[in-house]
């Protein structure tokens, strides 16, 4: 039998490697349940932390928290991830793209492609609205922070969240989002990919809340008036812890005081 040529043996094993996981940047693609192609970046080598962006968000955003620097320096494995319809990540505008689920399965596929059987998760805002569907969906899931949401999610009609649908799709005008839609357009975003993250975002029952068992730091600004009560959630996550930090919605992710909630529930 005839050897295969180097050049030809180079260039297979190549378009391979190019197969399962395209660069970008700093970070790769994972391809997922629907071929759908996940922007993410891993840095250090320790226990792993996935960190979730809220609406508007990627992974980067992260970068700007001092959270970020320090689990870093703590020694963990951190993971960043631009939810499908952000960021590096594919936008795509059909329904059946952010249905049933979707952007946390994209997570649970990832966490297997990599071979990890335990992890951490830091959401924030809208992170936290997924971070909930890990809690329920994922037993590998360990300690999990909700940062800057209350319980206004665990409402399957929810009017914030249909306003802010009924505001992107242009169906109806709601003032209190006009600063939004200013932000959006002028940063060239994909609003019809934004808007099927608003029509399909999931919500977590009270009664799926009420049967977690791992633990579950909650995070508020003290002057962070949105998304409902955090008191109400706590009340629906048994065990739960609820810690307050300075700042508003905007801003309280990206304190000192937010990173040492997060590291002293991590560690303890």
């Amino acid at each position: 039998m005839k050897k295969a040529p180097l050049l030809l043996i180079i260039l297979i094993l190549f378009f391979s490697r190019i197969s399962f996981a395209q660069t970008a940047d700093e970070g790769q693609f994972y391809t997922s349940f629907d071929g759908t192609k996940i922007y993410y970046e891993i840095k250090g080598s320790g226990y792993p932390v996935i960190l979730i962006h809220g609406f508007c968000g990627t992974g980067e955003g992260w970068k700007k928290s001092i959270v970020y620097t320090n689990l870093l320096k703590g020694g963990y494995k951190v993971i960043l991830i631009d939810l499908r319809g952000n960021g590096q990540s594919d936008k795509p505008h059909t329904d059946a793209a952010y249905s049933d689920d979707a952007e946390a399965k994209d997570i649970i596929g990832l966490m297997t492609s990599l071979n990890i059987t335990k992890y951490n998760v830091v959401g924030y805002s809208r992170g936290s609205i997924i971070a909930s569907r890990l809690l329920i969906l994922d037993n590998r899931v360990n300690k999990t922070v909700m940062g800057g949401m209350g319980d206004g999610f665990t409402d399957p009609h929810w009017p914030r969240r249909l306003h802010t649908y009924a505001t992107l799709m242009g169906n109806k005008r709601y003032h209190e989002f006009d600063d939004m839609m200013k932000y959006i357009h002028s940063q060239g975003f994909d609003i019809p990919a934004l808007a099927m993250q608003q029509k399909h975002q999931p919500s977590t029952s009270g009664a799926e809340l009420m049967k977690i068992t791992k633990p579950v730091l909650i995070i508020r600004g003290s002057e962070d008036k949105e998304n409902g009560s955090e008191v109400g959630l706590q009340r629906l996550i048994p065990g739960s812890r609820l810690s307050y930090v300075p700042g508003d919605h905007n801003t309280a992710s990206k304190n000192n005081q937010f990173s040492a909630a997060v590291f002293f529930f991590f560690q303890s």
